[in-house]
């Protein structure tokens, strides 16, 4: 698939800069949410540290893992190839041949980022030191983060025949 096209790798701060504006994108819905249920919950008088709070408080962060890992694995495994914020600087994942994910290599590397933060954030900092700009989750995932448009896929057809004339005489027809 990378014959004769330039292969650009996305290094570490365009990636966290698309990080920023994903975090930026996803805050615009969660924000609100955390508000409307912190305002509930003060207003209920119902004590912070009781079981039902902390129930609720553990099923806000599911619903915010899992909103987030949807949004991050279908885009990325759509046409697009990225988050808005990876679409937004011309960045998109592929596989180790250039081609498309799919949403099961896309939520593998939405699973593998939590890994890559777990271990104090190493897991992102490898994209500044490995050859091919590749964090632990890329690496696990089997994936790259280009940066450009993707090849054309397609052999180019031959050119059309030329049909002027380049006689140096009349016509004879």
């Amino acid at each position: 698939m990378f014959q004769n096209y330039q292969v650009t790798y996305a290094g570490f701060w365009w990636r966290v800069l698309a990080y920023i504006i994903d975090g930026f994108i996803l805050s615009i819905v969660f924000f609100p949410l955390s508000i409307a249920v912190g305002l509930s919950v003060g207003a209920s008088g119902t004590d912070p540290n009781s079981p039902e709070m902390i129930g609720m408080r553990f099923g806000l962060n599911g619903f915010q893992i899992l909103a987030t890992w949807l949004y991050q694995a279908f885009c990325e495994s759509s046409s697009w190839q990225g988050t808005i914020g990876k679409k937004v600087l011309g960045l998109r994942v592929t596989d180790l041949n250039g081609n498309q994910i799919s949403f099961a290599r896309a939520t593998g590397r939405y699973f593998g980022m939590m890994l890559s933060g777990m271990i104090c954030f190493i897991g992102f900092i490898m994209v500044a030191f490995t050859e091919k700009k590749q964090g632990l989750h890329d690496m696990m995932a089997s994936t790259l983060i280009l940066k450009g448009p993707a090849a054309p896929n397609y052999v180019a057809p031959p050119p059309p025949p030329d049909f002027s004339y380049r006689g140096g005489g009349p016509l004879n027809i």
